[in-house]
């Protein structure tokens, strides 16, 4: 089902290079409303495109698609009306609330884009970066208006600096302007520009300050210029272009790791990546789209949501245990 619509979402989620997750029912006794082969991607801000079942299995596939997301790893998520079953590696149990019953299985899948990297320039560091990271399963793309195939047999692409989309939303890319000489100031505005998540420049610290002035006379903020990593790389002492397309390569390594570690470790409640309309249920910690719940109450003068009846009649008979 939806597998026409799911195939634009991946099409596009692979054009802005974002993760996700795919779900699919693989097995269920009624009458739960998923059935097999339904499926559904979840998107990183808890957004859901296609259909795994309501209630309870929506929630529940939910927070699990987002944890398997930060964590890179598939799972079989089972909501089963028996309470008392044991996690196994790669499985996770819930216990089904809805009082409607039935049981359903969803097997979790993230779809992880390969990690863009864009190099300015075409000096002795760009082509060991270039390898390197091409090696380490990058997609490389380099931008130079004399760089050609020959230079950089394993660049994925090579565009000149002309033909280079300004427009091109990098936040989920890694950039390194290693010009050293050759159209500076041009690539490292169009570098930019982009606002990756990631942009380092090589050069000395007052090569850089002169080239920074110069941005900010042309109205680039200074918070901007203050996140570009320059020199480029961790300091290792580095002399020879392959030490220093190492030590950027690590210092990239660095920052991408640490932000999915961060990922890792934040509640799945607290999370930014879930979006306004969710919230979490108090009895079974579980997200509920607002918009949609068909189990609400007031308490306290706040509106409550469940996933279902059983979460709902749960609260009502002991609120101030799940208001704390």
């Amino acid at each position: 089902m939806y597998s026409s619509d799911l195939n634009e979402e991946l099409k596009q989620l692979k054009a802005e290079n974002k993760n996700a997750a795919m779900a699919v029912v693989v097995r269920r006794e009624a009458p739960s409303s998923g059935k097999p082969g339904d499926k559904a991607i979840i998107m990183p801000n808890g957004d859901v495109k296609g259909w795994i079942g309501g209630g309870c299995t929506k929630g529940i596939v939910i927070k699990e698609a987002l944890e398997s997301i930060n964590q890179g790893s598939p799972r079989l998520v089972r909501i089963l009306p028996a309470d008392n079953l044991s996690d196994a590696q790669g499985v996770k149990n819930y216990k089904m609330t809805c009082m409607s019953g039935g049981s359903v299985e969803v097997y979790i899948e993230p779809i992880m884009q390969t990690t863009q990297l864009y190099i300015f320039g075409r000096s002795h560091i760009a082509s060991a970066v270039c390898q390197f990271a091409s090696a380490s399963g990058y997609h490389v793309h380099m931008i130079s208006d004399l760089a050609d195939d020959d230079m950089f047999p394993s660049a994925k692409t090579i565009s000149t600096l002309k033909d280079f989309d300004k427009s091109k939303d990098l936040s989920n890319g890694y950039v390194v302007v290693c010009t050293q000489g050759e159209d500076d100031a041009s690539s490292l505005a169009t570098a930019i520009e982009t606002n990756p998540r990631y942009l380092g420049f090589v050069s000395s610290r007052k090569k850089a300050n002169s080239l920074f002035m110069g941005l900010k006379r042309d109205g680039v903020p200074f918070e901007t210029l203050a996140k570009i990593k320059t020199p480029a790389g961790i300091d290792i002492n580095a002399k020879t272009p392959q030490e220093v397309a190492v030590s950027i390569l690590a210092e990239i390594i660095q920052v991408k790791r640490s932000e999915e570690n961060v990922a890792k470790n934040e509640p799945i409640g607290e999370s930014d990546q879930l979006q306004e309309d969710l919230y979490i249920n108090p009895v079974c910690k579980i997200p509920v789209q607002k918009s949609t719940a068909k189990y609400v109450l007031e308490h306290n003068g706040e509106k409550v949501y469940f996933c279902c009846d059983g979460c709902k009649e749960s609260f009502e008979k002991e609120p101030e245990v799940y208001m704390n």
